[in-house]
């Protein structure tokens, strides 16, 4: 209950701040729509405060955010003393069901993450980008941009281009927006970054709603329905459901931004282009390229590609040249107010581009046809369908769709070209990187995904042109129109479920152990830390939780924690193994999964698993782990002390039969210990450890087998846990 209550609180806390705004910034012709620009307008505001709020030097928005609720009080104060209360009282029931759609969304998206925890928290199907946003939102939450102290001002782990700080790099660099709403909400509502990161990316998908219906409505004009079935398919789209699952919050603003700059272009095009009517525009316009620059910043050089094809095209038609100019102008005067005030963020943009030559970000998504936009896909993973299906569902979409822009060509000439607009220049990107990253064996694939992504409303809206039939006079075009809206959404809500099930077990997901290193903060002895952690996202979310400590890292990990030299005091840990030390301060345990052990302790060691064994295993939501060795498997351990340690080795072990393992130690068996299928703890005692690099192994005393099923492994024995006990002894001797 928790999870619903939660997010009904920040959709509602997020509408309200813009239902002021958008009473006072909707262009009169189109007052009456006002609702629908309160998501947007909600979000930019919310941004700007916070972006204010850096430059002011405060310590955060949990010093300003609450006295920031007086803004859009005095904005819906003076938006209803305007325009009169029983006037904008008498819109609302008209977007009744609109509202019931988002709340249908809402508890929808909400559910597998509700039954997936019972306590909030932040969860994801692959990506690690949740703890790059909840790092960001810290920043912004917690701390002042003029702070240098612990990790935010390691200019050596976090230069990034011309950032030498890790506040500056959010402000400049990395995805603002997306923090910034995190951290303010999390500032009103009293909760940390972890909490409600996986519900804002929620949120964002469910208020882009009204922008998708507005999309349909005002820009391909289709019918109420039509309109509102579209922006149900949309909130049911497995490309808007697998960037929750993969909390891609910045893609889904600049998607809800982009469908603003498209209407506007195009409805600023077909009205008279003069100043007042620019100025009337300005506001919206402003609003959504603030929502583009905050977010995905390098989107901007892109995102006026719909409504300047459209614009374009009639000028290439009909030699409108002037007219074409003092548009352009029009729309591109806010983009420069917007980037005045977000300067930061447009003097980044060439070092962002210097960042994607040099770093190729992302991961393999398969390629995507006509149908699976349209929802057709195979789970989660976006996978295809088979090719006979793929085939079918394609070639019944060009039918209807050719169908729909031949019936009355003379009258819907005009809707036809606007859903090309749509279309096709996002197709034409979209196609060259799925070649250029086929030809190059890159991530581009990633690349492509993102941009047909930003683009999906007017992607969808435009693909679902064929809805039009629904209103022929022939028969069969009506019930193909009917037939195909049926088996659109059952696609969807197949898929949809699929992804539900999925999202409610999670393989990445902030555990208790992981929110317990945030105590690590309040020990004044720890006073600097060498991140190795293994698991990526464990890594990153243990950087957002130990800000206020500086931090090395191995190796690098994204943008802003780069690996340098470990030059920390202290050594944070996780995965299977865990040293523990006979003098209490310099050992702490945290959780099941964590150990933090002092570098400069007598006992100190280190330890890692060497060969033999196969990547881990895990159950996320249990919060257990374990490694099946592939017969006899390996241990190294470092002493870097200059005289011999004596330790207890502890395994967590079970086997897929009975046998015995013995502990080798070069030609000296160490000793033997009886392991069969249940799950237990067995302790080989009094393993000396000299100076230097010790190679342990551990030998199965039978063959390696395969499982059960259709595991064609072969496994020895699994190892859910080791344990190094470091016993006392040698204190006295020079170090």
């Amino acid at each position: 209950m928790v999870y619903f209550l939660t997010a009904a609180g920040l959709l509602l806390h997020l509408l309200l701040w813009g239902a002021g705004l958008a009473m006072l910034l909707t262009p009169r012709p189109w007052r009456k729509w006002w609702p629908v620009f309160c998501t947007p307008m909600g979000l930019a505001l919310q941004s700007a405060v916070v972006w204010a709020g850096a430059y002011s030097g405060l310590p955060g928005a949990n010093v300003y955010a609450i006295w920031s609720e007086l803004i859009p009080a005095v904005l819906l104060g003076v938006a209803l003393w305007r325009e009169g209360v029983r006037q904008v009282t008498e819109v609302l029931p008209k977007f009744s069901a609109l509202g019931t759609l988002m709340l249908v969304a809402l508890c929808f998206l909400v559910l597998p993450m509700a039954l997936a925890s019972r306590a909030l928290t932040t969860s994801s199907l692959g990506s690690c980008d949740a703890a790059d946003y909840a790092a960001g939102a810290r920043v912004f939450q917690e701390f002042s941009r003029n702070y240098r102290g612990g990790f935010i001002g390691l200019s050596e782990v976090v230069s990034v281009a011309s950032v030498d700080n890790f506040y500056d790099f959010w402000m400049r660099l990395n995805h603002f927006t997306p923090s910034a709403l995190i951290a303010f909400n999390g500032a009103v509502f009293g909760y940390a970054p972890y909490e409600i990161t996986g519900l804002m990316t929620v949120l964002l998908l469910v208020l882009s709603l009204p922008a998708v219906f507005w999309m349909a409505r005002a820009v391909l004009r289709y019918s109420p329905r039509v309109s509102l079935w579209i922006a149900a398919i949309y909130g049911l789209n497995p490309i808007t459901w697998y960037a929750v699952a993969h909390v891609a919050m910045g893609q889904l603003l600049a998607a809800h931004a982009i469908v603003f700059i498209t209407w506007a272009g195009i409805a600023l095009w077909r009205g008279r282009l003069t100043w007042r009517r620019g100025w009337a525009m300005g506001g919206v316009l402003v609003m959504a390229y603030w929502l583009v620059l905050g977010s995905y910043n390098f989107i901007v050089i892109v995102c006026l590609v719909p409504a300047l094809t459209y614009a374009g095209g009639q000028v290439l038609i009909w030699g409108e040249w002037r007219r074409f100019g003092q548009w352009l102008l029009l729309m591109l005067v806010p983009l420069a107010v917007a980037g005045a005030v977000f300067g930061e963020r447009v003097r980044g943009l060439v070092e962002r581009f210097m960042l994607f030559r040099q770093y190729d970000f992302g991961w393999h998504i398969p390629i995507l046809s006509p149908e699976g936009w349209l929802g057709a896909v195979n789970g989660p993973g976006l996978g295809p369908l088979a090719m006979w299906l793929r085939l079918l569902l394609t070639f019944s979409l060009f039918v209807l769709l050719t169908a729909a822009m031949l019936r009355d060509r003379r009258y819907r000439q005009l809707a036809v070209y606007r859903a090309a607009t749509m279309m096709l220049p996002v197709m034409i990107g979209y196609s060259y990187l799925e070649l250029r990253g086929a030809m190059l064996g890159t991530n581009a694939s990633y690349d492509a995904y993102k941009l047909m992504a930003v683009f999906f409303p007017g992607q969808l809206c435009g693909y679902c042109y064929w809805t039009t039939l629904s209103r022929s006079r022939a028969p069969w075009q009506r019930w193909a129109a009917r037939i195909g809206i049926a088996g659109m959404l059952v696609f969807n809500l197949s898929v949809a479920y699929r992804f539900a099930v999925r999202m409610q077990n999670p393989s990445l997901i902030v555990d208790r152990d992981m929110v317990e290193l945030q105590k690590i903060e309040t020990r004044p002895a720890v006073t600097s830390i060498n991140v190795e952690i293994t698991d990526f996202w464990a890594r990153l979310w243990a950087n957002s939780f130990l800000l206020e400590k500086p931090q090395y890292f191995l190796t690098h990990t994204y943008e802003g924690r780069l690996n340098t030299a470990l030059k920390g005091d202290w050594e944070l840990t996780d995965g299977l193994i865990a040293v523990s030390v006979p003098t209490e301060a310099d050992s702490i345990r945290i959780g099941r999964s964590f150990t933090l052990l002092n570098r400069h302790s007598w006992f100190y060691l280190r330890a890692e698993l060497g060969e033999g064994w196969y990547p881990e295993e895990r159950i996320a939501r249990v919060f257990r782990r374990w490694n099946w060795s592939k017969g006899n498997a390996t241990l190294v351990v470092d002493n870097p002390q200059t005289t011999a340690r004596k330790i207890n080795l502890r395994l967590s072990v079970r086997s897929l039969v009975k046998q015995t393992i013995e502990l080798w130690h070069g030609h000296q068996l160490e000793g033997t210990v009886a392991v069969g299928e249940t799950l237990g703890e067995r302790v080989l005692e009094g393993v000396v450890l000299p100076p230097g690099r010790t190679m342990l192994e551990l030998r199965s005393s039978v063959l390696p087998a395969p499982p059960k099923g259709q595991d064609a492994r072969q496994l020895g024995f699994a190892v859910y846990g080791i344990e190094l006990e470091v016993l006392p002894g040698n204190e006295s001797a020079t170090h």
